[in-house]
């Protein structure tokens, strides 16, 4: 079972996503102290659960949904860590600093301050 966050704001206008059943375990709503211009200054969090064999397909929807330039989500199991952008997904092993860093430098590249590339490692 893999674990993860989802803000609902970054998905971009018109999208659905559908058919990947996950389970909804909260939803908050936050005030964002490091918002850029381009993103809200209050996000509505899902954190979610979804089983193994669908973490590809909804590393694979989410990538394809969220909003560009600044927005990821990230789920995680035990073992690895997916973090998804538009139009990339990185999936490593938790604990791999290089693949981390790699992700977080992708990230900088989208204009995602450093206080939000903070995903559970």
């Amino acid at each position: 079972m893999y674990d993860g966050a989802l803000i609902l704001e970054s998905l971009r206008v018109g999208t659905e996503l559908s058919g990947i059943p996950v389970v909804v375990r909260k939803i908050s709503r936050y005030d964002v102290s490091s918002a850029t211009t381009d993103q809200p200054p209050v996000w509505s969090v899902l954190e979610f659960e979804v089983e193994d064999w669908h973490a590809e397909a909804l590393a694979k929807d989410l990538a394809a949904a969220l909003d560009a330039p600044g927005w990821y989500a990230d789920f995680h199991n035990d073992k690895e860590i997916f973090v998804v952008f538009p139009g990339r997904v990185f999936r490593y092993p938790r604990g791999d600093a290089a693949a981390r860093e790699e992700a977080q430098r992708f990230g900088r590249e989208l204009g995602i301050p450093e206080p939000q590339l903070d995903w559970t490692e």
